[in-house]
């Protein structure tokens, strides 16, 4: 039995896999929930002590403050639920149950990635999982989401399509466009916005006029929405449940989310940017007060064995790392082999 077998076989018997997405909050749940939250945080964090050692060659944006709604949604979603993502998407990518040996390959550049090595950091994707990839362009994910709805519609799959967006994707006109698309044809569809304030080094007040609303936004153009504590992750589970379940056994047609977030490190790259002056150290730091690993230990009234799963994604991270460093890197006469979507 090879070492990815055996980690299967302790995952299986710390977490009941096949637990029914529509039960309350359970032990099992915490602790999924939290090996999620606490996996994402742990992978990002090893990336950016590995970044500074200039094997990883690519850009990545560590997601490190804005673990909650990913960890909240990776026990609602199954392999027939489609997710796309952004530059952004480590963590989208491991909460719809993405390869972590095949992420981390595929930041080293290695064949065994799970794009080949040809997609570094920002170019991530998992068809089996129904994680469909991510994009280096702002909102270019948007209308293959939209895209993918229209597709189990037609279809008549009891599935829904999950879009991640930041704030800055609501400037771009394809937003729009999509988002009327989807209202239009009611289709199975959340847009999923995680606001984190900024867009590279641009807050909201420059980029969007003084009071607008996000949500109501989309409101006016026919969208259902919500708005949530995207720190507080069992809030948002509940918020997501709900919605997810509306749009499965009603056909309620598209959700829009607002999330609110922080992240802590800077726009690319591994380190804090604080010290650039577009963000106020204040508001940094009372943002990290909101830790939303430290809510959810807060909020959480099960008793769970932290430590204990603490330990195990400790070893499936080091054994990630291990495999990677050693992996070889494509051949020369692959440059041109599997450039365009299948």
């Amino acid at each position: 039995m090879d070492e990815k077998d055996k980690f299967k076989l302790i995952h299986k018997s710390m977490f009941n896999l096949e637990e029914n997405q529509n039960s309350e909050i359970n032990e099992d749940i915490i602790k999924r929930t939290y090996y999620m939250l606490k996996k994402i945080r742990s992978v990002e964090e090893r990336i950016a002590e590995e970044y500074p050692y200039n094997e990883i060659r690519c850009p990545t944006h560590l997601s490190i403050g804005q673990e909650g709604v990913p960890a909240a949604i990776s026990t609602l979603v199954n392999d027939h639920d489609y997710f796309v993502s952004t530059h952004r998407g480590h963590a989208h990518y491991l909460a719809k149950g993405g390869d972590l040996n095949k992420m981390i390959a595929e930041i080293y550049g290695k064949t065994t990635g799970c794009a080949g090595g040809k997609g570094g950091s920002m170019h991530l994707i998992d068809k089996q999982k129904g994680f469909m990839g991510t994009s280096a362009i702002v909102g270019n994910s948007i209308p293959l989401g939209v895209g993918l709805a229209l597709s189990n519609k037609l279809k008549k799959k009891n599935s829904i399509s999950c879009i991640f967006i930041g704030d800055g994707a609501i400037e771009e006109g394809v937003f729009y466009e999509s988002l009327n698309f989807a209202v239009l044809k009611n289709l199975p569809v959340v847009f999923i916005c995680e606001n984190n304030l900024y867009s590279v080094y641009s807050p909201l007040s420059v980029r969007q006029p003084e009071g607008r609303s996000i949500n109501l936004l989309a409101k006016a153009i026919g969208a259902n929405v919500a708005h949530a504590d995207g720190n507080n992750v069992l809030e948002s589970r509940k918020v997501l449940k709900e919605i997810i379940t509306k749009i499965k056994t009603c056909e309620s047609g598209p959700w829009f989310i607002e999330f609110d977030t922080y992240r802590w490190r800077e726009h690319c790259g591994y380190q804090f940017d604080n010290h650039l002056g577009y963000r106020d150290e204040n508001e940094y730091l009372a943002w990290k007060k909101r830790d939303p690993l430290e809510l959810f230990k807060k909020n959480n009234q099960v008793l769970i064995d932290y430590g204990k799963i603490d330990k195990f994604i400790e070893s499936e991270i080091e054994e990630a790392f291990r495999k990677s460093k050693t992996d070889p890197f494509p051949e020369k006469s692959e440059a041109y082999q599997k450039l365009y979507a299948e």
